[in-house]
């Protein structure tokens, strides 16, 4: 059996466009509330999105675009901590089902807020899922996303905590009507100043080194191309017996492949 309304809520954020900087939906947390909207209606699901943070950023207009009635804001400034007012809104709401992005595209984005919250509701954490296949019996089947195009499937008792990856369903377009007639509820909890963040010393990022290129695939032919493929032959070299040429080799590599400079 199965509630007879499946309560899904969504944490949503402010993102940032990777090249324009321009402020936008946040991509994965995106992803998370189109997962959510596209469940089949049999399961009869109430979807709910919470931000917490400013009540007044344009980005968050974008999510109400999807086709949600309302959007719940916690009231917080940037030095507060979003732990402290999600955990005690959600504890009170009880949902069964609480679907994050993996990481922020602003501010701390260090990705360890789904696992705080499960561990504060006490609620089992999957991470870097894809799709919910399935609820039934009070149990989700889920396809979690792995490298290379693969899928693992889990299943899980409900209420749980999900983060979801990029590789999900894309989010849909936006539709400008519903993006301002959507209503935004502003709440005013109790917050608690971030004291690991005031201990921060901030200072202008340096430029990283250049990561070796990955390949992703969305489509399940190309999964399969990516999964069977066989190494593809260069101008690579077998050494053995012989550190000192295997470390010179190595290191060569990383320096054409720009992650080392000399």
């Amino acid at each position: 059996m199965q509630p007879d309304t499946l309560n899904i809520a969504v944490l949503v954020s402010e993102g940032q466009h990777p090249v324009s900087g321009r402020a936008r939906r946040a991509h994965q947390d995106a992803c998370a509330l189109e997962l959510a909207l596209s469940l089949p209606q049999s399961l009869n699901g109430k979807v709910s999105a919470i931000h917490a943070g400013d009540p007044e950023q344009h980005a968050l207009r974008d999510y109400l675009g999807m086709g949600i009635d309302g959007l719940t804001v916690l009231k917080q400034t940037a030095e507060d901590d979003a732990l402290a007012v999600l955990y005690p809104y959600l504890n009170g709401q009880q949902p069964d089902i609480l679907l994050t992005g993996v990481r922020a595209e602003c501010g701390e984005g260090s990705g360890l807020l789904p696992y705080l919250l499960a561990e504060r509701m006490g609620w089992p954490l999957v991470t870097g899922i894809a799709a919910i296949e399935s609820i039934e019996n009070d149990e989700a089947s889920l396809l979690q996303a792995l490298p290379r195009g693969q899928r693992r499937r889990i299943r899980v008792k409900l209420p749980f905590v999900a983060s979801v990856e990029s590789a999900a369903a894309e989010p849909r377009q936006i539709a400008f009507a519903r993006a301002r007639r959507g209503n935004i509820a502003r709440l005013t909890p109790a917050t608690e100043a971030d004291l690991a963040r005031a201990e921060w010393t901030l200072s202008a990022a340096k430029s990283r080194p250049k990561r070796l290129k990955v390949s992703t695939a969305k489509t399940a032919a190309d999964r399969f191309k990516q999964a069977t493929a066989k190494a593809q032959g260069g101008k690579g070299q077998i050494i053995r017996d012989d550190p000192q040429a295997a470390a010179k080799a190595i290191f060569d590599l990383l320096v054409e492949e720009g992650v080392l400079r000399k």
